[in-house]
């Protein structure tokens, strides 16, 4: 386990704060009896799930409780079960912001669909703290090569629906007709959503995010690139009331993400 900081540890040594501990230590001193869940001798409570070396020393991972002890293609593949948000993200690299790695926690927080990365392949990792791994991340060279590879698969997955909605019509299913016509209409509905402060944008507090949409950021500073801004079907900004032009560009990418949650997403079990 890493050392704290000499900060942390002057903290640590003094009355104040009270620091709450995260996470587990090992199995044998937090399940005390309990069978360990990784051996292969004992079928009735193995589970393919649980990493060994987490559970001999711990799990302090900034990870929900029930992930506990997983491999990292668990949390991966349970998340990918229970359905991530139709929504994606775009980031611009042009200028290796150190946002984009707090943009892509942000979209792990949240649950996005899948995370593209535009321009040079490298990015600054920092902000993201290991997120990145539990999320769909891909590259593109260009803001064309994205533009072009997301509306192909809009375009496929409306082709599928339709494909489906005709052959439920034709076992007379009129249920599952309308559901998947549903699908097919909702899905030519599909927007790229440009996040950007310019003349002729729309105010993000009166904007109603579609459902599947490609929302794109650009770096701090610059903003995003006039082939971004050419390309989207919308520009939308995050209305604002001080002096300074725009807020953090980590910041715009939460506020952004948490728009299209209390829009769309289901929050206790109900839809918003």
């Amino acid at each position: 386990m890493r050392e704290p900081n000499p900060i942390t540890r002057a903290a640590l040594a003094s009355d104040e704060p009270a620091f709450r501990e995260v996470g587990v230590g090992p199995w044998a001193e937090t399940h005390p009896g309990r069978p360990r869940p990784d051996d292969f001798g004992d079928p009735a409570n193995f589970d393919a799930r649980y990493d060994r070396e987490l559970l001999d020393n711990g799990d302090r991972r900034n990870v929900l409780d029930k992930y506990r002890y997983w491999k990292v293609s668990a949390i991966k593949a349970d998340l990918d079960r229970q359905g991530r948000h139709p929504f994606e993200v775009a980031i611009e690299n042009w200028t290796h912001d150190f946002n984009i790695g707090s943009m892509v926690r942000t979209a792990n927080a949240f649950a996005a669909a899948r995370v593209h990365i535009v321009g040079p392949h490298k990015w600054n990792r920092k902000g993201a703290l290991m997120t990145e791994l539990y999320q769909h991340i891909t590259h593109h060279p260009t803001i064309a090569d994205l533009v072009a590879d997301w509306r192909r698969r809009i375009a496929a997955e409306i082709a599928a629906a339709e494909a489906a909605a005709d052959s439920a019509a034709r076992r007379n299913d009129y249920v599952a007709t309308a559901r998947h016509q549903a699908e097919a209409d909702g899905l030519r509905g599909a927007k790229i959503v440009a996040m950007d402060i310019i003349p002729g944008a729309v105010p993000m507090e009166t904007y109603r995010f579609p459902e599947r949409c490609l929302l794109l950021f650009g770096a701090e500073g610059p903003g995003l690139s006039e082939k971004a801004l050419e390309l989207a079907d919308d520009v939308v900004y995050i209305s604002q009331f001080g002096s300074v032009r725009s807020i953090n560009a980590g910041a715009a990418a939460a506020v952004s993400m948490h728009a299209w949650i209390a829009q769309h997403a289901k929050v206790g079990g109900a839809a918003v």
